[in-house]
C-alpha cells in the first residue's frame, strides 16, 4: 500500500535523475492574487511524467527487466517509460495513439524504445498495450493507475511542501488521475489544512464526471487539444484516492487553456502544452475559491507540438480580445476606408487585414462590406473602438472577439 514513506523513497531514487524544478511567483497571470508556478514543464523529457515511470522502472526485479516493458500513452508518459528503459538499458515497446504530436512520437523514438502507433485515442491504445502484454509478457508500466507511480508523481507534493511551506492551495491538471494521486497524497498528509484542487478539460472531464457523481464513468469520446489528460475513464486507484485526498474538481474550456498557454509565454517565458497549462487556467478564469490563498499551479509538460503552438497563440489572442474582426456596412465611396483607419488609429490599435466586398443581393448597389481584423489591448478596448464607429454614423454587420 501507498504510504509517504514510499513517497520519500521515491525522491532520493528520482534523485539521481529528476530536476527538482523550480517553483516561480508569478505577479502578472493573475492581479491581486499570489500565484506559484510549480515548473514541471522544465522537467526532464518536459514532463513530470518522468518521475513516476522512473520509480516504477527502478522497483522491477532482474528477471521482470529482462522480459522487457511496455506501456501506452499520449507522449509524455511514453518519454518518461523510455528514458528509464534506456538508463537501465532494457527492451521498451510503447503504445501511442496516432493523434499524438510528431513531437512526442518522435523524442520517444530518440531515446531508444519501439513505437507502435495506434488509431484512435490513449484508450485504444492502452487495449492494444494490453493485449501485447499478454502475448508477451512484458512488464506493463501504467501511466496512472499504480501506486508506485502515484509515489513517483508525490514527490511533487514534497519539493511544494519544502519550497512553500505555507501554500494554502495547490492546483493540478488531471487526465487518468496519477498526478494528482500523487500529489494530494503527500500534501493532505504533510499539511492537511492546504487545499488540492484538480482540473480537467471540459472535453475530457472523465474524472471530474465520475468525482461528482460518486463512481467509476467512462465517457463516449473525448475532445480536446490537451492531449495528455484526453483519458475516457479514470483508473480505480485513483478514482479512490481523488474522492480521499481532493477538495474538488472543475473544468475548463479550451479557449480558457489557450488563454492560458499565452498568458505563461508572454508574462513568465514558460512554454506549456495544453494539459500543462489546465492549472493555470483554472487560476485565471476564477474557476476556483483562491482568493487570499497563496496558490501554487503545477505546469505539467511543455511538450506542445509547433504546429500546434501557432493555432493556440492564435485562438488564446481571440480569446483575450487581443486580436478582432469588424465587418462594417457602408456606401463604396472614396475615403471610407481612410475615414475608419483614422477612428480605429485614434484609439490606438492596429490595423493587421483588410478586406472589400461588394454587397450582395439584399444590399443596395452603392453598398459594400469592409472586413477588418486589428490588434487591440482587450475586449474591453475593442468594444470602445465599434461604439466610436457606431457614433460616427457607422454600420457594424458583424463582430468578433
Amino acid at each position: 500500500m501507498l504510504n509517504i514513506e514510499t513517497i520519500y523513497d521515491a525522491s532520493k531514487v528520482l534523485s539521481e535523475v529528476a530536476r527538482k524544478t523550480d517553483l516561480i511567483l508569478s505577479k502578472t497571470l493573475l492581479e491581486g492574487h499570489e500565484i506559484y508556478l510549480k515548473s514541471e514543464n522544465l522537467q526532464l523529457t518536459g514532463s513530470f511524467k518522468l518521475r513516476g515511470a522512473y520509480y516504477k522502472i527502478s522497483k522491477l526485479t532482474e528477471e521482470q527487466k529482462k522480459r522487457g516493458i511496455i506501456a501506452c500513452s499520449a507522449g509524455n508518459h511514453a518519454q518518461g517509460v523510455a528514458l528509464a528503459a534506456q538508463k537501465n538499458n532494457i527492451k521498451a515497446t510503447i503504445f501511442i495513439p496516432a493523434t499524438a504530436p510528431i513531437s512526442k512520437v518522435e523524442a520517444t523514438r530518440k531515446y531508444g524504445a519501439e513505437i507502435r502507433l495506434i488509431d484512435g485515442v490513449y484508450d485504444d491504445a492502452y487495449k492494444a498495450a494490453c493485449e501485447f502484454q499478454k502475448e508477451t509478457n512484458g512488464e506493463f508500466i501504467h501511466p496512472f493507475d499504480d501506486e508506485d507511480v502515484i509515489a513517483g508523481q508525490g514527490t511533487i507534493g514534497l519539493e511544494l511542501i519544502q519550497q512553500l511551506p505555507d501554500v494554502d492551495a495547490v492546483i493540478v491538471p488531471i487526465g487518468g488521475g496519477g498526478l494528482i494521486s500523487g500529489v494530494a497524497y503527500a500534501i493532505k498528509h504533510l499539511k492537511p489544512s492546504c487545499k488540492v484542487y484538480g482540473v480537467q478539460a471540459q472535453g475530457a472531464g472523465s474524472m471530474y464526471k465520475s468525482y461528482k457523481e460518486s463512481k467509476i464513468l467512462e465517457l463516449p469520446t473525448v475532445n480536446t487539444f490537451a492531449d495528455g489528460t484526453a483519458v475516457k475513464k479514470p483508473g480505480q486507484i485513483t478514482f479512490d484516492m481523488c474522492n480521499k485526498y481532493v477538495d474538488d474538481i472543475v473544468t475548463v474550456t479550451d479557449d480558457e487553456v489557450a488563454s492560458a498557454i499565452l498568458a505563461l509565454m508572454e508574462r513568465q517565458k514558460l512554454v506549456a502544452e495544453g494539459a500543462g497549462a489546465l492549472s493555470v487556467a483554472a487560476a485565471m478564469f476564477g474557476k476556483l475559491p483562491i482568493e487570499n490563498k497563496k496558490t501554487a499551479c503545477v505546469v505539467s509538460g511543455g511538450n506542445i507540438d509547433v504546429n500546434i503552438l501557432s493555432r493556440v497563440i492564435n485562438r488564446g489572442l481571440l480569446k483575450s480580445g487581443r486580436i478582432c474582426h469588424l465587418t462594417i456596412e457602408l456606401l463604396d465611396k472614396p475615403g471610407q476606408l481612410r475615414d475608419v483607419s483614422s477612428i480605429i488609429a485614434e484609439y490606438g490599435a492596429n490595423v493587421i487585414r483588410v478586406r472589400h466586398n461588394q454587397g450582395g443581393e439584399n444590399t443596395d448597389i452603392n453598398d459594400c462590406f469592409l472586413k477588418i481584423s486589428m490588434e487591440t489591448r482587450n475586449a474591453e478596448h475593442f468594444e470602445q473602438i465599434k461604439q466610436a464607429l457606431i457614433d460616427r454614423g457607422y454600420k457594424i454587420a458583424s463582430s468578433v472577439q
